[in-house]
């Protein structure tokens, strides 16, 4: 009897487990905004997908929090390895391109005169160190496409504009605008020998440097700014804010949402900057953001804080636009294919964390999808 008892609940555990992560990859009720689906209705092959679960749950691939895909403005898989759908994703460097969608909303309400305006002019500091008149010519646009004159590279330990070397300041701004002007060796093309008249070096420091900006000609807090104008109308309302020593708002990275915020996030530039029949950014800053602005390889691109290049899955490949953050963080959307998918991971500063995810886009999800028209 005990026997029997004992085999019955753990059926019944089984069962409710099951249930469970079929609700969780296989959603059917309308959440936070979104209609849910089925995959086989938006032409996803379900089996592809569960194929990537097991591969995950295996520890093929590490530390990966969450996948979501949305196809056809529907969400139509969600799954989670590491915490809920309730769960903060810190996605690093993926915050970088929600600020430029602040940057495009301010320009829409000509709170900023758009994307030519110098930055010194719209600051309460000025530069004390490296004193150079160029400093004053550094535009919104030099920081949105991580071309600017300043001596700034994340990718590289020894410049002065590192982003690590920033956290050990006070004055996040001052410390950009502090920085020299950078030079150009002869082994290194100039912005006017180079693809779109930029020269790609990535710098948070600039990308941290546009929340006082964005603070400046709101009258607000970037917060409050954001929450306003993009968050609360996308029914985001747990979006978590790193700040820097003296209270600016990080918008350089760290900021805290759920995978589906980010999903949602995606979405809306896949929409031209519509939610719910509402317009939130113009379809020309949209347009704009997602164009290529600096080459970064023979494969990448770069817009204003999105990331270009093209995924190959078998014989086919699929150009996408996506924010990217340390650890392999991902918001990428696929025009072709009318989706978008998320990828969230904590796999933080390890060799081949972005391959991973990057991995998880070409051998599972794009297989999945069947093309538009076939």
């Amino acid at each position: 009897m005990l026997r029997s008892s004992v085999l019955h609940v753990i059926s019944l555990s089984w069962l409710l487990y099951v249930s469970a992560a079929q609700t969780a990859a296989h959603p059917a009720a309308p959440i936070d905004g979104w209609t849910a689906s089925t995959p086989e209705s938006a032409g996803i092959a379900s089996e592809r997908l569960s194929k990537m679960e097991e591969a995950i749950r295996s520890g093929e691939f590490k530390k990966i929090g969450s996948v979501l895909i949305a196809r056809h403005g529907k969400l139509v898989y969600e799954s989670y390895f590491d915490g809920n759908a309730e769960s903060l994703r810190n996605t690093r460097s993926a915050t970088k391109t929600i600020t430029g969608m602040l940057i495009g909303i301010a320009i829409d309400q000509h709170l900023l005169g758009g994307v030519n305006a110098p930055v010194v002019g719209l600051l309460d500091k000025k530069p004390v160190k490296n004193p150079d008149a160029r400093k004053e010519k550094i535009t919104v646009e030099d920081f949105l496409t991580m071309s600017s004159a300043l001596e700034c590279n994340d990718w590289n330990e020894f410049s002065q504009g590192n982003e690590e070397r920033m956290y050990l300041v006070e004055d996040w701004v001052q410390f950009t605008l502090d920085l020299p002007i950078r030079a150009f060796p002869s082994w290194e093309p100039k912005p006017e020998d180079s693809p779109y008249g930029r020269n790609f070096s990535y710098c948070t420091a600039g990308a941290a440097t546009l929340s006082a900006v964005l603070a400046h000609v709101s009258h607000s807090s970037v917060p409050d700014f954001a929450r306003k104008n993009l968050f609360e109308p996308l029914g985001i309302s747990k979006a978590e804010w790193q700040f820097s020593p003296m209270g600016l708002a990080q918008t350089g990275g760290g900021l805290g949402l759920t995978s589906r915020e980010l999903l949602t996030l995606g979405q809306l530039y896949a929409n031209g900057g519509v939610w719910s029949g509402k317009r939130l950014i113009s379809a020309d800053w949209v347009k704009t953001s997602i164009s290529p602005h600096a080459r970064i390889d023979e494969q990448t691109e770069y817009g204003y804080f999105w990331w270009l290049k093209s995924f190959k899955a078998g014989e086919r490949s699929y150009r996408a636009y996506f924010m990217s953050g340390n650890g392999g963080n991902k918001v990428a959307v696929f025009p072709e294919l009318d989706m978008v998918a998320v990828l969230t991971s904590t796999n933080y500063s390890t060799k081949g964390m972005h391959e991973q995810t990057e991995r998880l886009l070409t051998d599972y999800i794009l297989p999945a999808a069947t093309p538009k028209g076939d």
